[in-house]
């Protein structure tokens, strides 16, 4: 019996023992789709547990999310002219294969004058993970360290542990939605709304250059990133200019950044376009 907003003990009692017996079920269901938050009031990360990927057999699907605090960022896995890329030990990892991190498109960002490349919002970085046993759940455990900068740029570490077990995840359709931000691999040339349509190399100054050309909708705008065969590379961000062909956006993109004793003869690049909601990533090779 309920007076004046009083409720007797008893039954509060018995309204606990009902609820821990119905709660735990929804709480260990979501506790098995992501591990606990490891990290701070300005950033934070945790493991997703996503299900078996539609090919089956070893193949999983999981992720790694990062929470931002409002006017803060973290970089690319090319972080651009500062700033230093996450690093991932899975090393401590039980019955894993391999592991493929992939990467949604960036975006530009100025840091003190600087260009740099990351993210300035929350982010889930999609993973591809294999499994020794397909009988068997990963124990995913990842080391993360990666940078966060508001003013001023400071070291983040999280320490990350889950199960994957391929069964069903609430987490599913938030991994599709991260795996769909990520570039899709075309070919120089491709005949698509977003594509890079012709490479050409300018070395009439000094300072030798490529000159990009890339289509995109209308009315998109359009940023273009550019990076070597290994981590030593530094390359400076490609830089709109006029000249493109009608319905195209040029870039140029400055021949600098080779680490000591390398040249551009005959080097792989990576280019990625993003444009709106678009990504594609084409490689290049450099005669």
């Amino acid at each position: 019996m309920r007076r004046n907003g009083w409720v007797p003990r008893s039954v509060t009692a018995g309204l606990l023992v009902l609820l821990g017996m119905a709660v735990p079920r929804t709480h260990m269901a979501r506790a098995e789709d992501a591990s606990g938050w490891d990290g701070d009031a300005r950033s934070a990360a945790r493991l997703l547990a996503g299900a078996q990927n539609s090919s089956g057999g070893t193949a999983l699907r999981a992720g790694i999310e990062i929470r931002l605090k409002s006017g803060w960022h973290t970089y690319w896995r090319y972080p651009g002219d500062a700033g230093v890329p996450p690093r991932f030990d899975f090393s401590g990892s039980q019955n894993l294969k391999n592991v493929e991190v992939l990467w949604p498109a960036p975006r530009r960002l100025d840091e003190a004058g600087l260009g740099t490349i990351g993210y300035d919002r929350d982010l889930i970085l999609p993973l591809r993970v294999t499994a020794q046993d397909g009988r068997q759940p990963v124990t995913l455990q990842v080391k993360l360290g990666y940078a966060i900068c508001e003013k001023l740029c400071v070291p983040a570490e999280s320490n990350l542990t889950l199960s994957l077990k391929g069964g069903q995840s609430a987490q599913e359709a938030r991994l599709a939605a991260a795996e769909v931000q990520v570039p899709q691999k075309t070919a120089l040339g491709a005949e698509a709304p977003l594509a890079i349509r012709a490479v050409s190399r300018a070395d009439a100054t000094d300072r030798p250059r490529l000159l990009i050309d890339v289509t995109a909708p209308r009315s998109q705008p359009v940023d273009l990133f550019a990076e070597g065969p290994t981590a030593e590379w530094s390359l400076p961000l490609p830089l709109p200019i006029d000249g493109a062909p009608s319905g195209q956006q040029r870039f140029a993109l400055e021949l600098d950044g080779a680490p000591p004793g390398s040249s551009f003869a005959g080097v792989d690049l990576s280019l990625t376009a993003v444009s709106g909601g678009n990504a594609i990533e084409v490689p290049f090779h450099l005669d």
